[in-house]
């Protein structure tokens, strides 16, 4: 998968209230002392990111944590002749770089956004300074770490269980709203994204929604519709 490599960052400022609100209310910031979390948001800067912009290379010095606010920031590896694969898709309310926490050192990954994005960037030297002087800042990077190391679990074991009509369909089971009728869902991020995501050369994202069509899945650019929630669960 081929990506632009933008390098203009649009804005770095401060966080604005309705931000510093969502943060606070974060499961990053919550389980700290109110005086942590102040402390924290004080020090934390606002970047607006056009899309396609690359945050950071593999191998590059690791300075930052950061939070997403708006969009979704793609992590992933390249090999030494030029191929990418993608480690996760960072949503709305999710954190990265947090495994550099206790780890000082260079990135093992490169991030990219895949869209325009607002992130909130902490520097990783003052969250270390802040572990020492507060349980409550480490036990919410503690439950961070753990929360993403689950999720990266999760996502190779399906990897390795299910097949790629599978795994499009674990996902949008995991998409569907509470009750168990027909239903349709825009991407938040283009199909090959989504490919990414699962594992999948866009190649074989396409090959899989053709196969889930016998089970009522219908595509139409982002727009995804599901006749038969039940057919899926039962790939």
């Amino acid at each position: 998968m081929i990506w632009f490599r933008g390098t203009s960052v649009s804005k770095i400022e401060k966080l604005t209230n309705r931000d510093k609100a969502l943060l606070i209310r974060s499961d990053l910031l919550s389980p700290m002392s109110e005086t942590s979390a102040r402390s924290v948001i004080d020090a934390a800067s606002l970047l607006t990111l056009p899309s396609r912009h690359v945050l950071f290379t593999e191998a590059s010095a690791a300075e930052y944590l950061y939070y997403v606010l708006n969009g979704h920031v793609r992590l992933f590896r390249t090999s030494r002749d030029g191929r990418e694969a993608d480690i996760r898709i960072c949503s709305p309310g999710e954190t990265f770089n947090d495994c550099m926490i206790f780890e000082t050192g260079n990135h093992r990954y490169s991030a990219q956004t895949t869209e325009c994005c607002l992130l909130a960037r902490l520097e990783l030297s003052r969250i270390r300074a802040m572990l020492e002087a507060d349980s409550t800042v480490a036990r919410a990077m503690i439950e961070t770490l753990s929360k993403n190391n689950l999720k990266v679990m999760d996502c190779v074991a399906n990897d390795r269980l299910q097949t790629a009509p599978q795994r499009v369909a674990h996902y949008l089971a995991t998409q569907a709203p509470t009750d168990n009728g027909s239903y349709s869902l825009r991407l938040p991020f283009q199909k090959s994204v989504l490919a990414g995501k699962l594992g999948l050369a866009p190649e074989a994202l396409s090959r899989a929604f053709s196969t889930l069509k016998s089970c009522g899945v219908s595509v139409r650019g982002r727009v995804i519709h599901i006749k038969d929630p039940a057919a899926l669960n039962r790939l």
